[in-house]
């Protein structure tokens, strides 16, 4: 594993699959993990408002013997108008792990450039690394990892990018409905992982016989402004009982979160039986641990 977690692309398909694996390990049996980053420390920047990000890795590094330190909206480098690189080189010398959550990735490759101890992409605008092993944890939980189909119907960002590549990496094929222009970085993409993914402007044809349906808010942070035209553009792609009829019937529900109830995902679909987005809210807790404990070992 490389000194940094910006990307899917920053693993390779074993450690992916060994990350996966050991997340597996510490779900069952999170004691034997008690001590494992003792006096390690975690250095958390947040741009954008978190939950899950925040409390995930908080927990995960004091579960696992060490410390997480939150920089406050107000209190941060950027509202004093402090260097990137002057910042970047004193957190190197106090603390062990950088987690950021930023508008733009220009931002995290800076970090990582500057950091000399690794940096860990909390969400950019162009992926959510992290969400996407926990996806892939809950599917493989639920479903297996073969002949597996992955749906996904909406706003083809950041989140989508990630699980587009981590479904390529595994050979896990993906089919994502999202409108023109709303498409995902496909030329994140190998030529060998192309073959994996299909893109469709038509949700139904996306969710036919899929396994998986998968959606994410149409109105990500930053992009408030556009509330009204995404509305417009994307409610033919909203996940709900009809849609779900294309699918397999033992499909299951899944969302990143937070969701918008009755926009990108009826509440019935969401609250439903089909679905698992509070077992894959979960699953970030265990990633997250097993990325941390990976690379932890290289700076032990």
């Amino acid at each position: 594993m490389k000194k940094d977690f910006l990307s899917i692309l920053d693993l390779n398909e074993k450690e992916i699959l060994d990350i996966l694996e050991l997340s597996s390990v510490i779900k069952k049996s999170p004691r034997k993990y008690s001590s494992s980053l003792s006096q390690k420390t975690l250095v958390m920047f947040f741009e954008k408002p978190s939950t899950r990000t925040r409390l995930s890795f908080e927990i995960a590094m004091t579960q696992l013997g060490g410390h997480a330190i939150d920089f406050s909206k107000d209190s941060h480098f950027l509202a004093t108008g402090e260097d990137l690189f002057d910042t970047a080189k004193v957190i190197s010398r106090y603390a062990d792990f950088f987690m950021a959550r930023v508008y733009s990735h220009k931002t995290l490759k800076q970090f990582a450039e500057y950091c000399d101890i690794p940096v860990l992409n909390g969400l950019s605008d162009l992926e959510h690394p992290f969400q996407a092993l926990a996806d892939l944890m809950t599917i493989k939980e639920i479903k297996g990892l073969k002949n597996v189909k992955v749906a996904y119907v909406g706003d083809g960002y950041n989140v989508c990018n990630s699980l587009m590549l981590i479904c390529a990496m595994l050979g896990v094929n993906i089919s994502i409905g999202c409108p023109k222009r709303y498409e995902p970085k496909v030329e994140l993409l190998s030529n060998q992982l192309k073959k994996y993914v299909e893109l469709t402007e038509n949700p139904k044809e996306a969710v036919k016989d899929a396994d998986v349906v998968y959606t994410d808010t149409w109105i990500s942070m930053g992009l408030e402004s556009e509330k009204e035209k995404r509305i417009k553009i994307f409610m033919p792609y909203q996940v709900n009982s009809a849609l779900l009829e294309y699918a397999n019937k033992d499909v299951v529900f899944m969302h990143c979160l937070p969701a918008h109830k009755d926009m990108e995902v009826t509440k019935e679909v969401i609250e439903g039986q089909q679905s698992v987005v509070f077992q894959q809210a979960e699953n970030r807790l265990h990633v997250q641990k097993a990325v941390l404990i990976t690379l932890g070992k290289k700076i032990s």
